[in-house]
């Protein structure tokens, strides 16, 4: 049961998480407030713990922009840490919720900030990493993300950063790169995707250009909820087996489509556009 200051809103269920690093690079802050305003701009609630660094950054790039956000404490409702943030908070209190799951009174300790994390992840459809060191909370949400099933999203950094390794461990491991809000919009489900306002602007449609006649037929079959078994691609599509395995090919190689276990295969968040 969590403790709550502000309000949840059934569009809530829309929402990002991002967190990274209580010592970011001025271009981790930059990313963070950035990012975290393009989606609240659009609709999306940004979830964050309130921590110094990437947390506070996204907080506030979702405040400034009039979007929604929720901050997830690892102590008492009744306390603010780190007590710089409390203004902050109040403003969070204002365009979304402040909530904890610990006790009133409960100190900030080390041991809370694990099931802290977890919570983050739980209330997000995917969690976006923005600069983290090896061994960071940032990570232990992301694994969290991952045990849930939600997207895990990476922002990629210089190579000779200490923040950046957090990140680029998560890429190395097939978490989603992030340049912009559109890289993350392409990969939440599709109800989802379509409340994001101004989506069509990050998406494109499938069309004349998804390649052959074959590809676009078997394509369709496969934008859907969820992964589809290949022999109902086959029925679906009325086509030929040799020729729904070379589409679905020539789809998987073109970032389209990726095969999952058990020869099910799902469509890729529509490509972004190129600016």
């Amino acid at each position: 049961m969590l403790d709550v200051r502000g309000d949840f809103l059934e569009t809530d269920s829309l929402a990002i998480a991002i967190v990274g690093s209580r010592r970011p690079t001025p271009y981790g802050i930059e990313v963070a407030e950035r990012l975290a305003a393009d989606l609240a701009a659009r609709g999306v609630t940004i979830v964050s713990g309130l921590a110094r660094g990437i947390d506070t950054a996204a907080h506030r790039g979702a405040v400034d922009a009039g979007g929604r956000t929720i901050a997830v404490l690892g102590h008492g409702i009744d306390r603010c840490y780190p007590p710089e943030n409390r203004s902050l908070a109040e403003r969070i209190e204002g365009a979304g919720a402040v909530v904890s799951q610990f006790m009133v009174g409960t100190s900030p300790l080390k041991q809370n900030f694990p099931a802290r994390n977890r919570t983050i992840a739980g209330l997000a459809l995917g969690v976006v990493v923005v600069e983290a060191a090896e061994r960071s909370g940032a990570l232990i949400t992301a694994g969290a993300a991952g045990d849930l099933g939600r997207e895990v999203f990476a922002v990629p950094g210089r190579v000779t950063t200490e923040t950046a390794r957090g990140p680029h461990a998560l890429l190395r491991d097939g978490a989603t790169l992030v340049r912009s809000w559109m890289d993350v919009v392409q990969e939440i489900p599709l109800p989802w995707r379509s409340a994001v306002r101004d989506a069509a602007l990050a998406l494109e449609p499938i069309g004349s250009d998804a390649g052959t006649p074959d590809e676009r037929a078997v394509l369709a079959q496969v934008v859907t909820d969820e992964p589809r078994h290949i022999e109902d691609v086959i029925a679906r599509s009325g086509m030929a087996t040799a020729r729904v395995a070379a589409a679905l090919l020539a789809l998987e190689l073109g970032g389209r489509v990726r095969q999952l276990e058990g020869q099910r295969w799902v469509a890729i968040g529509a490509r972004a556009r190129k600016a």
